[in-house]
């Protein structure tokens, strides 16, 4: 199948754009692997620190055989749901290389804060600078430099992004993911939802939401809507760094467990054939930095238009991009935008969890209708000698042998569609540019009827301040609700999900009610239009910064516009308005935020990916 030709002609100007970052980045890479192997080239004081801990006949291996060494880089804790599973992986590792004559180490752990605990709290204002500080601490794990290859053991929000980032800057490994697995369905995501609206509406007291938040999250593993973490997983696999179809497989099981194990097979240059056959010696994974180039950028950016995945990726895909030498922009995202139809309906785009789309077809389903259309490149380096067409099967086991087998149709058009039927023919995402600058909407979850929105604007300088006005009964009226001071420089650009609920009633009581905010909302805006990652930011004199109250905001998502409807000459002559003092040292303090007056200072914009390093 032909490359369609929109996506050939922006994964062209990516090329174009990025070449003479690339250019440097590949050299470095090459340099760094021209090296002599680092048990030879260090000395002997440091090799002896580095293997000390280790058996001693792992540490023959790594001495006189000369074996690979596996670094295992885990952000396991057992406060996250998703990553308590990951506590045994490493063993699991260990032993597999050990069958295969190589030596695996837990080279670092890496921090991983869940955003479902801090939501709406001041902690969560750390969430987005948490992506830096896990590729740091990547950086910080494999820069003992003992090591030939790579596995990253994470799941959620920050974290995929953040390991990615970091393996990215040691480009030279070959690198696998590993996940661990969605947790088993729960309460519906819908049945959560209008319980969380009763609670606004003062309808059921804490007793009730607790009981059902609970019912919604209630196991091991990671949550079962399609946000971040789970949009996380799908853009792997579209990029082929996942053994294939490893996302959504459940932990605890003898899948799982094998799939774990086929990743220390698989970076190591072995695994097992698609069809069952024992591992072999296949051909050497390739280093990270390589198999990440614009094609497989373009390849997660169509898988995410697709799914109606996450809006922080349009965050965090950006600095992605950048750690391998790649610029892209949200105008990329807006062209692919136009021609990658929507093919799957997860809730918050649907009422389907992801357990429901794995049984549907999954990503198998999703990458075989995207590279059948030609609109994924099939050309690419994956972490398989298949190549990216190995992402079209579905693993199983049979007679405790790992296999793999093609997927069929759909098992449910409700939740997954082919590309010539799909749910829309144009992706989940829009850019909306104009005069209160460049922003996103996440349309696939928005009722068409609700695609554009005129109203006055009411300005909020934090969302404590919106749900003080929805529980005063301020807010019964059609209103844009401009929620400023959230971006990045000005408080570490936390999500807002806490206004979903109070929203929602609102809208729910027949309003017209639209959110615009330099913050995030990830997946939970839900039904109510938000423009999102509004750029440049208020705290960086951004034009949100010249809005009043009463100003007509209209929010046009067919159009791509974002538009204030006063005159030029009076909104021109406006002053800028500054983030209150009190507000920006209230920002700054307590649970930790003062260690990360640097980055806030140092952020660039959204649109940039807000990298800290730069």
């Amino acid at each position: 199948m032909n490359t369609h030709t929109t996506v050939a002609a922006v994964t062209d100007r990516i090329r174009t754009r990025s070449a003479p970052a690339r250019t440097a980045y590949l050299e470095r890479l090459a340099a760094m692997a021209a090296r002599t192997r680092g048990s030879d080239r260090m000395g002997c004081a440091n090799v002896a620190h580095a293997f000390a801990a280790m058996p001693s006949n792992d540490k023959f291996k790594v001495v006189a055989e000369r074996a690979p060494n596996i670094a295992i880089v885990n952000a396991y804790n057992d406060m996250l749901s998703a990553h308590q599973p990951l506590q045994h992986y490493p063993d699991l590792v260990k032993d597999e290389a050990r069958h295969f004559g190589a030596t695996a180490q837990v080279a670092g752990g890496v921090p991983a804060m869940c955003d479902g605990v801090t939501q709406g709290l001041p902690g969560m204002e750390l969430s987005l600078f948490s992506r830096d500080v896990i590729a740091m601490a990547t950086a910080v794990a494999l820069t003992h430099d003992m090591f030939d290859c790579a596995l990253m053991l994470g799941v959620c929000d920050k974290i995929v992004p953040g390991l990615l980032i970091g393996a990215l800057h040691f480009g030279h490994l070959p690198t696998v993911f590993v996940p661990a697995g969605p947790m088993p369905s729960g309460l519906s995501n819908n049945a959560k939802a209008k319980v969380r609206e009763q609670a606004a509406q003062g309808l059921v007291g804490r007793k009730e939401l607790l009981e059902a938040e609970s019912a919604a999250y209630h196991a091991a593993g990671t949550c079962t809507f399609y946000g971040t973490a789970n949009s996380n997983q799908m853009l792997l696999e579209a990029m082929g760094l996942h053994v294939p179809s490893t996302a959504f497989v459940a932990p605890g099981g003898a899948l799982r467990d094998a799939l774990t194990r086929e990743a220390a097979r698989t970076v190591l240059g072995w695994g097992t054939a698609l069809d069952g056959q024992a591992a072999t010696q296949r051909a050497a994974c390739p280093p990270i930095g390589q198999l990440v180039d614009e094609r497989a950028i373009v390849n997660a950016m169509v898988a995410l238009l697709a799914t109606g995945g996450s809006t922080n990726h349009l965050i965090h895909w950006v600095a992605v991009a950048r750690s391998a030498g790649i610029t892209i922009d949200w105008d990329d995202f807006a062209a692919l935008s136009h021609v990658v139809p929507l093919l799957a309906r997860v809730y918050p785009n649907g009422s389907a969890d992801v357990n429901q789309f794995q049984a549907a077809g999954g990503t198998g389903y999703v990458i075989r209708e995207l590279l059948d259309a030609g609109l994924m490149h099939d050309d690419v380096l994956t972490v398989r000698s298949e190549g990216i067409r190995a992402y079209t099967h579905e693993p199983a086991l049979a007679d405790a042998a790992l296999t793999w087998q093609a997927t069929g149709p759909s098992k449910d058009e409700a939740i997954v569609r082919p590309a010539t039927a799909p749910f829309s023919p144009t992706g989940g995402l829009q850019l909306l540019q104009g005069p209160l600058g460049r922003s996103v909407i996440k349309v696939s979850s928005v009722p068409d009827d609700r695609h554009v929105v005129e109203a006055p604007a009411r300005i909020f300088d934090s969302q404590e301040d919106l749900q003080k006005a929805f529980s005063a009964g301020e807010l019964e009226r059609d209103l844009v609700c401009v929620v400023r001071w959230q971006g990045p420089q000005a408080n570490g650009m936390p999500e807002l999900h806490k206004l979903t609920p109070p929203l929602a009633v609102l809208q729910g009581k027949g309003f017209k009610v639209a959110l615009v905010t330099d913050g995030r909302m990830s997946g939970a805006s839900g039904k109510v239009p938000a423009a999102i990652h509004v750029s440049p930011e208020a705290a960086a004199g951004g034009p949100l910064a010249r809005l009043r109250d009463g100003d007509v905001v209209r929010l046009d998502a067919p159009a791509g516009r974002l538009e204030v409807l006063v005159p030029q000459a009076e909104w021109e002559a406006r002053p800028v308005a500054t983030m209150p003092e009190a507000l920006r040292v209230a920002n700054g303090l307590g649970l930790g935020r003062d260690l990360f007056a640097g980055m806030r200072r140092n952020a660039a914009t959204a649109e940039e990916g807000a990298p800290t390093w730069l």
